[in-house]
């Protein structure tokens, strides 16, 4: 499934990559998240807890930090596998200053399997869309601390 779109967030350009490369502030922003431990240079170890419908279960992966041009982009990937399957994502995300906010442009894919992935495309969309409006929103406060 592809995943692209664009939040403004009202800080500049350099406070908010520092925000995106901060794992606690990560934690705090990504929906469902209960940890996120550095294991490595820019890697760390991910578990959270994803509902979507009637289906909920915990995953364990890694979140890792790619493709760094500070302060202007990075890449990030996320992996998970738990009882009711497993999820990818790989995403690039731009920020570009926009007077006082900066704009974040996302673009990306989402890859589910298993239990999660029989729910069907649409229900898959949606929840993917509500987890990224969150998480924005929580980043936007955050930003504004």
């Amino acid at each position: 499934m592809k995943v692209a779109g664009a939040h403004a967030v009202t800080t500049d350009q350099e406070r908010l990559y520092a925000l995106l490369q901060n794992p606690e502030v990560l934690a705090r922003c990504m929906p469902g998240c209960d940890s996120l431990v550095r294991t490595g240079p820019d890697t760390y170890q991910m578990r959270m807890k994803l509902v979507m419908a009637s289906i909920s279960g915990l995953f364990d992966g890694t979140v890792r930090i790619e493709d760094q041009n500070p302060p202007d982009s990075f890449r990030l990937v996320v992996e998970g596998r738990g009882k009711i399957g497993f999820l990818k994502g790989d995403g690039l995300l731009r920020l570009i200053p926009n007077g006082g906010s900066t704009e974040v442009a996302y673009d990306g894919e989402v890859h589910a399997g298993g239990t999660i992935a029989n729910v069907g495309q649409r229900l898959m969309d949606t929840t993917a869309r509500m987890i990224i409006k969150r998480f924005f929103d929580k980043l936007s406060k955050e930003a504004a601390q």
